[in-house]
């Protein structure tokens, strides 16, 4: 458990260092034409160096975020992934020489508390691998989150920000499911489940949306949407049918750390926003992750 709590938090220093990256290289690319969801979106931020960079601290996040899901309860690592945001807050911040208000110290210190007593109060991973059931529908849930996310991109600006976050945040969150329905992790195991399928899907739907995002809305909005999405739902699956538990007796700590957490995620979310150009002003909004 020490060594999956430790892997969760550093995929969140690797997560929220790629967001400052990728945040910047979204607004620098062109939007091209058209106002949706537009996959080619990612071919052209492609070209910028920082994004690249971003997605390699992406996989190395990944691959510790793996470790951490196949050790502790989704809840746990689900928020460990939320503190990202305050990984961005306190790293990015010197870096690009920008502010933290009281206020954000303050939500900064209660994403650590809350996280300090998920660490206390969780217990092991459940041990219940889900049927096939469970596979087929979160692989269902991934392609129907696609192609709701092409019309999402066309709403009004004021909320197509936060549904594209949000939408995003469920992507990443079928990830995180997707990796407790992993049998092996030999080709003929993984070609063979459904559950592979929704972690390919669901990942790359969940960068594409939160990319969009990133470029043609407020940030702020959609990093607050993809902090819901990213930690409740996967966190009722893992608790409802992955048999996740907390310490005998120590439920309602989980419960107050998990909201502690999240709620902490939320008020520091305008550091999703990438720095904008104030040649008069010092800024005081840092980029965040998807």
């Amino acid at each position: 458990m020490v060594l999956g709590m430790i892997c969760a938090l550093a995929s969140a220093v690797c997560f929220g260092t790629a967001s400052v990256l990728q945040a910047v290289a979204a607004r620098d690319t062109p939007s091209g034409t058209g106002a949706g969801v537009d996959p080619r979106l990612l071919l052209r931020v492609l070209k910028q160096w920082r994004f690249l960079l971003g997605l390699a601290l992406d996989g190395v996040g990944f691959v510790l975020e793996l470790i951490a899901l196949r050790a502790l309860p989704i809840y746990t690592v689900g928020a460990a992934l939320a503190a990202t945001l305050a990984v961005t807050a306190v790293v990015a911040a010197p870096v690009l020489h920008l502010r933290l208000r009281p206020r954000e110290w303050l939500a900064v210190g209660v994403v650590c508390g809350g996280l300090a007593l998920l660490a206390l109060a969780s217990g092991e991973e459940g041990h219940l691998r889900g049927g096939t059931g469970l596979r087929v529908a979160v692989l269902v849930f991934a392609l129907a989150l696609l192609a709701l996310g092409f019309l999402a991109g066309r709403l009004p600006d004021r909320s197509r920000a936060a549904v594209l976050g949000l939408g995003a945040g469920l992507g990443f969150g079928v990830v995180e499911v997707a990796v407790r329905l992993l049998d092996g992790f030999t080709p003929s195991a993984l070609l063979a489940n459904p559950a592979s399928y929704a972690l390919l899907i669901g990942g790359g739907t969940a960068f594409l949306l939160l990319t969009t995002a990133f470029q043609r809305g407020s940030v702020t909005a959609a990093t607050a949407g993809m902090v819901i999405g990213e930690t409740i739902g996967p966190a009722l699956v893992g608790v409802a049918w992955l048999g996740d538990r907390t310490r005998p007796g120590l439920a309602p700590l989980a419960v107050l750390g998990f909201g502690c957490a999240v709620a902490g995620a939320l008020a520091l979310a305008r550091f999703g926003e990438a720095p904008a150009a104030e040649p008069d002003a010092t800024p005081d909004a840092t980029p965040g992750r998807p």
